[in-house]
């Protein structure tokens, strides 16, 4: 493929705005990049509330909002091939010729990747977590990634660290696998205009308040570091299951420099951890996943997850802070992280990707077979149910009666698009 011909690409994933998170970030500027570049990018995810249907956002990032309701943690209820009829149309009705999905746990970007292969498109699939190997939820989980990236045409991951986890847990290849880390958006994350106080010290923690980010390493930790230093005041911004713990913990023990806080118990990539380098903050963080990866040395203080190591860690930033020149952080972020060169790095990708082979069924299903003896067999007979399914959907709607959107300038014809894709769209309902 030549470099000068553009891809059309459609982003799959369960996670995306108005939810908030580094998934829902990292597919909004990555598209907003590659659009930059010339591509046509259209973004599919679950109905969000009362929003539903086809919505426009900057830059004419088209995003279709599938009446699928999320069950759990933001994931659409598994159907294996209630969605095949609304990708299908999706795909021809966009004329995509590529499709990339997000997240490991994400349903709909499992679902929507099966029915793009059984369709003969090509499939890029990015993770953006850790999991481990030996409790229930871990297994099932990987058990369904094997399924998913045993016939993914490339996959990319924000680490090395995410690599070799995935890699481990997939069997994929190590050579199909690309290392291509988040960015930051540092014109929006920069430093305060003037120098903060020194008599006072704020310690930031963003996060969801779940176990797997160090929620209940933070009630032990923040009695200590207030008790051993007076001046320290915490402002902790997020939501979940242990925020009572935190409320607990406040009321108990309660009878501008900054630093910023990440305790997580497993992290692919830390996007948290380059908005505060970008706003010129010391970072404190656990070493646990690919955290080690994302900054020097001299911009972040490390520590093993644990409570005591973590209040020694916070005690040397305290020390380092007067050393901190934020001005000079942010300037260096803009070198190290910026989101067009994620974009030029992921083009990369798509080529290769699109210059892959094409295999009729019967060379896809051999791919399956490898997964287990008896998993094996059972996603080769998903597979040829959802061929079936495919073929029996053209018969019924053939390609050729789904009307295909014009390439035309979107600020010209926005009235007109949007009333055509919501009549597509209550049609698909």
């Amino acid at each position: 493929m030549s470099k000068q011909e553009k891809h059309r690409i459609l982003m799959v994933s369960d996670f995306f705005y108005p939810n908030f998170g580094g998934v829902e970030n990292h597919i909004y500027y990555l598209s907003q990049c590659l659009i930059n570049l010339g591509h046509k990018v259209v973004v599919m995810t679950h109905a969000y509330q009362n929003r539903s249907g086809v919505r426009y956002m900057t830059g004419g990032l088209k995003v279709y909002y599938v009446p699928w309701k999320p069950f759990l943690m933001q994931n659409t209820l598994p159907t294996f091939y209630g969605t095949l009829p609304i990708v299908r149309t999706i795909l021809i009705r966009e004329k995509i010729s590529l499709v990339h999905g997000h997240q490991a746990f994400s349903t709909l970007c499992h679902e929507a990747l099966m029915h793009a292969r059984t369709m003969g498109y090509k499939v890029v699939f990015t993770d953006h977590s850790l999991y481990g190997f030996g409790d229930v939820g871990s297994i099932h989980m990987n058990k369904v990634l094997q399924f998913t990236l045993a016939d993914v045409t490339q996959a990319i991951c924000v680490s090395h660290t995410s690599k070799e986890n995935t890699v481990l847990r997939s069997g994929l290849p190590p050579e199909k696998v690309f290392v291509i880390p988040n960015a930051v958006d540092t014109a929006m994350f920069k430093p305060a205009p003037g120098r903060l106080s020194n008599r006072e010290i704020v310690i930031i923690v963003i996060s969801r308040l779940v176990y797997r980010k160090g929620a209940d390493l933070l009630v032990e930790v923040i009695p200590e570091v207030c008790r051993l230093h007076p001046n320290v005041r915490f402002i902790i911004g997020g939501d979940g299951p242990k925020r009572v713990r935190l409320e607990e913990m406040r009321e108990k023990t309660l009878s501008s420099r900054s630093s910023r806080y990440v305790g997580s118990l497993t992290e692919a990539f830390c996007i948290a951890i380059l908005e505060a380098a970008s706003c010129g903050l010391l970072t404190v963080s656990t070493r646990v996943g690919g955290v080690p990866e994302v900054l020097p040395d001299d911009m972040v203080v490390l520590a093993e997850p644990d409570p005591n190591d973590m209040v020694q860690a916070i005690t040397r930033a305290i020390h380092i802070l007067p050393r901190i020149d934020p001005q000079e952080m942010h300037t260096r972020m803009k070198t190290l992280y910026n989101w067009h060169d994620v974009a030029r790095r992921t083009e990369i990708v798509y080529d290769r990707a699109l210059r892959c082979s094409s295999q009729n069924l019967l060379e896809r299903l051999s791919r399956y077979l490898p997964c287990g003896a008896w998993a094996g067999k059972l996603f080769c007979l998903v597979m040829i149910i959802d061929f079936l399914f495919w073929r029996l959907l053209q018969l019924w709607q053939p390609d050729r009666n789904i009307e295909v959107v014009p390439d035309i300038h979107l600020t010209n014809h926005m009235q007109d698009k949007t009333a055509r894709d919501s009549n597509m769209y209550e049609h698909l309902r």
